[in-house]
């Protein structure tokens, strides 16, 4: 049991990261970023390249990473959904535009990097291993502990700084924030690119365990869209909570179900219907209308 409950905060903690990102786009713009996971993979070869190939400090491939997925996050909103929410009085509109951005990113992706599976070096040798009850490598606990750290960073970022401060007050509340002088523009286009940098984040520290590959992003993106409707849409600590759910149950069923063959996430699926159809808001979303 101790193996398991390890196991799950240790994909739980990499799963919020992913889910984080994609509600806080949700919550400032009422866009579903179908590309989150395509931003993830993206990430993921940035930093195959920067570390595994150039042989870089692998804290300076993840900085690349977060670099490039925030400058590319700022770009998108500014010339292509800022435009089109602008412009379109319906909300399919932005709905297409993401999915056409997820599958541009997929051609990019497989055109720049290929079809193969990439991974790198271990960051750090070794195995811990507690009179047999956990057993878990060291880079696998340095990358837990970091994701958690992100989100704790996260959190601190939005709960104390100003801009952290102007994007929950936009969040909860357009119209409100634009009369208390927020500037909408800005801090959507900063709020986009906070969220984008979170998935790559992400996908530059999953990289040095489970390695990436082109065809990942839609399920990645699955992933971060259950999580969000477990936790709530738009809410930081749904995502947090929804990614720590989806991390235990994985792991649980992983073990548990082992010899049934590959029914985790069919069950997860089936559970997860069950659930929305009794509380569609989440656990911690207000309730629609």
């Amino acid at each position: 049991m101790e193996q398991v409950l390890t196991n799950g905060v240790y994909l739980g903690a990499q799963y919020a990261l992913i889910a984080l990102g994609l509600t806080l786009i949700f919550a400032l713009m009422n866009v579903l970023n179908f590309a989150h996971g395509q931003m993830y993979v993206l990430c993921g070869f940035v930093t195959y390249t920067v570390y595994g190939r150039f042989e870089m400090p692998f804290v300076v491939a993840i900085l690349a990473s977060a670099v490039t997925l925030a400058i590319l996050g700022a770009f998108v909103e500014k010339f292509l959904f800022r435009p089109v929410l602008k412009n379109s009085e319906r909300e399919e509109s932005s709905m297409l535009l993401a999915a056409g951005l997820a599958f541009f990113l997929d051609a990019v992706i497989l055109l720049l990097f290929g079809e193969k599976q990439r991974g790198v070096p271990k960051i750090i040798d070794g195995v811990m291993n507690w009179d047999f009850l956990i057993i878990m490598p060291y880079d696998r606990i340095l990358i837990g502990v970091l994701a958690i750290t992100f989100i704790v960073t996260f959190i601190l970022f939005m709960q104390y700084s100003k801009p952290g401060r102007a994007m929950r007050a936009l969040a909860q509340d357009k119209v409100a924030a634009q009369l208390m002088g927020v500037n909408v523009t800005r801090y959507s286009m900063l709020g986009f690119a906070l969220g984008a940098m979170l998935a790559g984040i992400a996908g530059g520290l999953l990289v040095s365990i489970v390695g990436v590959n082109s065809g990942i992003g839609g399920p990645i993106s699955i992933k971060a869209f259950m999580m969000v409707m477990i936790g709530g849409a738009g809410v930081i600590s749904g995502a947090i909570a929804g990614g720590f759910i989806l991390g235990m149950l994985e792991s649980i069923g992983l073990t548990v179900l082992v010899a049934y063959g590959d029914m985790t996430y069919l069950l997860i699926f089936v559970s997860l219907m069950i659930f929305l159809s009794i509380r569609p808001q989440g656990l911690m979303g207000k309730p629609w209308g």
